[in-house]
């Protein structure tokens, strides 16, 4: 029976557990930090209504995510946006988002100019796209030093930088072309034109038959708690892992108080936290691997959730909006929640969800719970004209929230994963993507890798015994 300790309980960990216990031969142990596992998945209550903290959604295609939820016993509570479309904060007013792009950069020329998103020169200067010379990309590029040259500033600061902010807290700037937008970065490298290579990324995905994205009735933070009932792993909380040591029979992972540590045994170990924890511990196990992974920076945010009278929203149009950095506001992404889930309507009242937070000006979220709450409603007000008070409010803080993947990152990741000793892998979004299919995905092929490499190494030692 293998021993495999999983570091981290966030969803790439738990995800990992989960396909490590379907395998006979293999006892797993999650370790987690902190009081409960689920990482950025949870749900509490406002004002009588259970509503995500965290993430509230998960895409689709690819189906990592929905198998999960699935094979959790949660395929029956599946539920999809009942509203469509959203809006973006530009030139003075809201304006739809335009269809057709990949992550804000323009596959349809036409649908961009429709949305009245980017001014007549904004247009004129994207159309240059058409007859500029190939722009060099060399390894990796920036999102935003790529869209720039191509087709200017408005359409990264208008279209692209928001998008990616709701995303990944970033800037288009700073952002690798690579890593986040990878179904991209491979078709730039074959066409001449950024709009050749959008439509090429759109056309390599296939038509998209039904809904985009999915939750879970009663709020995505459901989950976590239905992976841990679903499968045979030991979960400890509380259990904050001090160090890994490489030994001879595999290794050393010592957990709990400097006071009182607890070494066990693992014969592998899967660590899921995020760089800077795990950087510290992979230091005394491959120095190269933890200064790679250090290097990864993070973004905080918050999430404000509030809860209006029905009688006191205006009426809304679509499942929400965006605001471009460069406007100036302290907002960055509204949700109408209740207009986007069945589950969350229905009652006197409306939940309205509110990002705030971006890489490089952390200085919003040094205010208090109180100030941000406050900030939030003013910019709802100006946009949508919402000047009722909220009759309850809750502002959730990610500290460190989110990875920031700039250029070089998936060369990165490679260095550091073929930099570790066998029988110990990396796997969350530090390294492979923010979504929750990301993670999913991380988790369960870094599960199966580290299977592979046990009953290699068995098998070897088995076929030297008997030579």
């Amino acid at each position: 029976m293998y021993e495999v300790v999983v570091i981290g309980g966030g969803i790439a960990g738990l995800a990992a557990a989960h396909a490590l216990g379907s395998a006979d031969d293999v006892r797993v142990t999650v370790l987690e930090g902190s009081a409960v596992v689920g990482g950025k998945l949870r749900v509490s209550d406002i004002a009588g209504l259970p509503v995500d903290e965290g993430a509230e959604q998960f895409l689709v295609r690819p189906s990592d995510a929905l198998d999960l939820v699935r094979a959790v016993g949660l395929g029956d509570d599946v539920v999809h946006p009942v509203a469509i479309g959203a809006s973006v904060w530009t030139r003075g007013r809201l304006r739809p988002l335009p269809g057709g792009t990949v992550l804000g950069v323009p596959a349809d020329p036409w649908a961009v100019a429709r949305s009245g998103v980017l001014s007549p020169g904004g247009l004129a200067r994207a159309g240059a796209d058409a007859v500029l010379p190939r722009t060099p990309i060399g390894e990796d590029i920036s999102v935003g030093a790529y869209v720039r040259a191509r087709v200017g500033a408005q359409v990264v600061d208008q279209l692209v930088d928001p998008l990616l902010g709701g995303v990944y807290a970033g800037q288009a700037d700073h952002l690798s072309l690579a890593a986040t937008v990878p179904q991209l970065d491979a078709h730039v490298r074959r066409h001449r034109t950024l709009l050749g290579a959008a439509r090429a990324a759109r056309e390599a995905t296939g038509p998209i038959d039904g809904p985009v994205f999915a939750s879970v009735r009663g709020g995505l933070g459901r989950l976590p708690a239905a992976v841990v009932a679903s499968m045979p792993a030991t979960i400890r909380t509380g259990a904050t892992v001090r160090e890994v040591m490489q030994t001879q029979r595999g290794f050393r992972v010592v957990v709990g108080d400097t006071r009182d540590p607890q070494p066990m045994h693992a014969d592998a170990v899967l660590v899921a936290v995020p760089a800077r924890p795990a950087a510290r511990l992979l230091s005394g196990v491959s120095p190269a691997a933890s200064e790679l992974v250090g290097v990864l920076d993070y973004a905080s945010v918050a999430v404000v959730t509030l809860a209006y009278q029905r009688a006191d929203v205006p009426a809304l149009s679509g499942t929400g909006f965006l605001v471009p950095a460069v406007v100036g506001r302290t907002t960055k992404a509204v949700t109408y929640a209740s207009a986007k889930w069945a589950h969350l309507d229905g009652s006197d009242l409306i939940i309205v969800r509110a990002s705030v937070g971006r890489y490089g000006d952390e200085h919003v979220l040094q205010r208090s719970d109180a100030d941000i709450a406050v900030a939030v409603e003013a910019d709802l007000a100006a946009v949508i004209g919402l000047r009722a008070a909220p009759v309850a409010t809750r502002v959730t803080r990610w500290g460190g929230g989110l990875p920031q993947y700039a250029p070089g990152h998936v060369d990165r990741v490679r260095r550091a994963r073929a930099a570790l000793p066998d029988r110990l892998a990396v796997c969350g979004a530090s390294y492979d993507g923010v979504g929750i299919p990301a993670c999913v995905r991380s988790g369960r092929d870094a599960a199966r890798a580290l299977l592979g490499v046990l009953r290699q190494s068995d098998r070897g030692r088995d076929e030297e015994e008997g030579a």
